[in-house]
């Protein structure tokens, strides 16, 4: 009976045989198994390298992004000279961790921040220079049609890093995760005040362009917890799928054997007739 049993039950067989007459069922099963192994490289990945985390809508980088878009031009009807009130001291010589002070709706950091600036006109220095905007929390993608106030310090011999004080409510500001405080400069800078827009500014106006550079540790990532939990989700779930093919695998075995043993024994596998008439 054994032997019997063995010899209707050849898997190899079988499944070459499911292979060339079920290509549609051969396809889902080949897209089943290359997804199972998809989802058990990702694993591998994520559990040894750190990750984005996806719930962290806005970071700094993505706000310097964003501030980075704009063209900072001296208002046409002003000279270049225009100034406005410089940042009051008291931000400068706090002792908190990110220099900030809270009002009631509003929160001001001053921190530093990967951004360098050029200038569209050669007789416009660029040392020692500050700049001071206000801008909508949409421009910035940060929220709705509240205002935001921006100025910018930028040091003569530092060209990558910039002094960025910003104040807007609190809601609007990604405080998960905070640049380093910017230092106490020697010098007080009066910023000029700009208008941030896209157009293109005309030959008579004074622009400054900025350019932000992606600091990997202003990225929110994941905590080492929430990376195990998306580990373990996805070996789950590449665990079910190569489930699912191993039964797809026996039943193609089973099937080929069942139909391959009513021919053995002359018989047809839809009605169990006989096909050999005695």
């Amino acid at each position: 009976m054994w032997s019997l049993m063995m010899g209707f039950w050849q898997p190899v067989t079988n499944l070459r045989d499911y292979v060339s007459q079920n290509p549609p069922g051969v396809t889902f099963f080949l897209c089943l198994l290359t997804l199972a192994i998809s989802f058990i490289c990702l694993s591998s990945y994520s559990y040894t390298h750190a990750l984005p985390n996806p719930d962290a809508a806005t970071d700094w980088n993505h706000l310097l992004s964003s501030l980075s878009e704009f063209q900072l031009c001296v208002k046409a009807n002003a000279s270049s000279s225009e100034r406005v009130l410089p940042v009051p001291a008291a931000l400068m010589d706090r002792d908190t961790s990110v220099n900030s002070t809270k009002t009631p709706s509003l929160t001001t950091l001053r921190v530093k921040v990967p951004l360098a600036v050029t200038t569209s006109s050669n007789s416009a220095s660029l040392k020692d220079l500050a700049l001071h905007t206000a801008l909508r929390a949409s421009q910035l993608h940060l929220g709705g049609k509240e205002i935001v106030n921006v100025t910018l310090e930028f040091l003569s011999g530092n060209d990558t890093y910039t002094c960025l004080t910003i104040s807007a409510p609190a809601h609007l500001l990604p405080m998960s995760l905070l640049p380093p405080k910017c230092p106490v400069f020697e010098k007080n800078l009066s910023p000029i005040h700009v208008e941030a827009g896209n157009q293109r500014p005309t030959a008579s106006q004074t622009c400054y362009s900025l350019y932000s550079m992606n600091d990997p540790t202003l990225t929110v990532m994941l905590t080492q917890e929430e990376q195990s939990v998306a580990v373990r989700h996805l070996l789950e779930f590449s665990v079910c799928l190569l489930g699912v093919c191993l039964i797809l695998c026996v039943a193609a075995s089973s099937t080929h054997s069942l139909i391959r043993r009513y021919h053995w024994s002359g018989m047809d596998p839809q009605n169990k007739e006989p096909l050999i008439d005695n």
